[in-house]
């Protein structure tokens, strides 16, 4: 029951977020702005418990929610076929550059932290 009550929060965030970028027009993908109310809405104790119950439940049936991306995969298979490198090109240079990204916000959150560091 509190797994429910947690896919509920995180659906209803999800919802505000759609509504807040049709609302105020941002460029925004609505479920990032749901991620973000989220973030802010995990200070609260009473709304940590049961999204984190779903969000076990989520990560013990994770591979269950590649199934439709390899039926999408199969269903296309021509197109995979044709633009093949393109597509590989693409998934190689955008997984290089959220890496990048995200280490050089680490360090930057790093050097703005009181925590001590290696690096200093």
């Amino acid at each position: 029951m509190i797994a429910l009550r947690g896919l509920a929060i995180l659906l209803l965030l999800q919802i505000a977020g759609e509504g807040l970028i049709r609302v105020l027009g941002l460029p925004f993908p609505g479920p990032v702005v749901g991620l973000v109310l989220l973030l802010i809405a995990l200070r609260w104790a009473w709304l940590r418990e049961p999204v984190a119950a779903i969000a076990e439940m989520l990560l013990t049936h994770l591979s269950l929610l590649f199934i439709p991306v390899g039926v999408g995969v199969i269903t296309h298979l021509g197109l995979v076929s044709q633009f093949g490198w393109q597509l590989l090109l693409v998934i190689v240079l955008s997984t290089w550059t959220g890496l990048a990204v995200t280490a050089l916000v680490f360090r930057r959150l790093l050097r703005s932290s009181d925590l001590p560091n290696e690096t200093s």
